[in-house]
């Protein structure tokens, strides 16, 4: 039975880096997230209301894709590679719902090679 209220949206993702002053500072001015705070091995950022939380560690193994939404997918593929973003794909369409609403996403990598995202809707 489902508890309705009980879990709201999630609030926090974490993510194992190798060097945190180095992935703070390319989460930071690369992506240019919004960098709240860092103390020790950890450093928090928000992304629209979601928390990054990233802790270093020894090993950076594999994990969830991070799939950051944007309002204009060419222009935020062209500004990341302008600051030296490798894409493993460049932005292209997904899928075209019956209503012609199209879902694009585009992925590349940070610097332990861990895949990331953005993703946005368009109207066909």
């Amino acid at each position: 039975m489902a508890d309705e209220g009980l879990l709201q949206a999630v609030g926090q993702v974490s993510r194992q880096v190798l060097d945190i002053e180095a992935s703070t500072a390319w989460y930071r001015d690369v992506l240019g997230l919004t960098h709240l705070y860092q103390f020790g091995a950890l450093s928090f950022f928000d992304c629209g209301g979601l928390r990054l939380y990233l802790q270093e560690s020894t090993e950076a193994g594999p994990e969830s894709v991070l799939y950051f939404r944007v309002a204009d997918i060419d222009a935020a593929h062209e500004a990341l590679a302008a600051r030296g973003v490798e894409f493993m794909q460049t932005p292209h369409l997904i899928h075209r719902h019956e209503d012609g609403m199209e879902e694009w996403m585009g992925f590349f990598g940070d610097l332990e090679g861990r895949p990331l995202a953005l993703m946005a809707q368009k109207r066909g």
